[in-house]
């Protein structure tokens, strides 16, 4: 980008989270994934990873908006 141009220009918050929803949807994804791997020990069935893929599309959402929340703050501690 041109930051040197435009010294004071900043992300919106939703734009740093759409930025971050796919990495945020996958991070959702492997943890929901090994968490059923984990729950097999007391009898449960596996989750297979496809519906991991589909179940993280919508658990995604929070964990973008938190995403997005903190690194929203470290880009203000990083301008002061």
């Amino acid at each position: 980008m041109a930051d040197h141009l435009f010294p004071h220009a900043r992300w919106s918050r939703r734009r740093i989270a759409i930025l971050l929803y796919p990495f945020a949807a996958a991070a959702v994804a492997i943890n929901l994934f090994m968490f059923c791997l984990v729950l097999q020990v007391f009898g449960l069935p596996a989750l297979p990873p496809v519906w991991a893929l589909v179940l993280s599309l919508p658990l995604g959402v929070p964990a973008t908006i938190l995403f997005a929340r903190w690194v929203d703050g470290l880009l203000d501690e990083a301008s002061e």
